[in-house]
């Protein structure tokens, strides 16, 4: 299985993930979020992105401190000043978290940020059971999900659609 905690893979796949390599390698936004140990998650690690699709990264962020990660991206030029920056506060699963929504270059960013590891958010733990499930269904299951995503289905639904789930939020935390 790829190490997804890492984004050298990109840099071998696809058209679109080897361009979202360029722009995380070039901007180093991994480098400038270590502290908050990224995690690529989403659509385009899996290769099920569809146009417009962002690149989700997820952070491990202690939102007691949250204007210290704030000021930390800002005072680190992770995003250019000439960036329109969206930043929310949103609760999931009775939990805080922030979100920093952006454009660089012709990528929609989303960073994440939540006080538990990245690889213990279910952003993580839902790419993972995908992917397996990916691999084990094969191309043809594959084009199903892109399909239905073209349509507007989210992801996890799309899954659910697909593998008759009654909640696939929680129930693709079981794969």
């Amino acid at each position: 299985m790829l190490d997804f905690t890492r984004i050298d893979y990109l840099k071998d796949g696809n058209e679109r993930q080897r361009r979202a390599y360029g722009v995380l390698t070039k901007h180093r936004i991994f480098e400038k979020l270590s502290n908050y140990f990224p995690v690529l998650a989403g659509t385009i690690p899996i290769e099920i992105d569809i146009e417009g699709s962002d690149l989700d990264i997820i952070c491990e962020v202690d939102l007691r401190f949250e204007e210290d990660f704030l000021d930390e991206i800002m005072f680190s030029k992770l995003i250019p000043y000439d960036v329109e920056t969206k930043v929310e506060y949103p609760i999931i699963n009775g939990e805080k978290c922030i979100t920093l929504n952006f454009m660089l270059e012709d990528f929609p960013i989303e960073i994440f940020g939540q006080n538990k590891p990245t690889t213990q958010q279910n952003a993580y733990l839902h790419m993972i059971a995908e992917y397996k499930i990916l691999q084990e269904k094969g191309e043809e299951f594959k084009q199903k999900i892109i399909e239905l995503k073209k349509q507007g289905i989210k992801t996890e639904p799309a899954f659910g659609m697909l593998l008759g789930l009654e909640n696939p939020y929680e129930d693709l935390l079981k794969f």
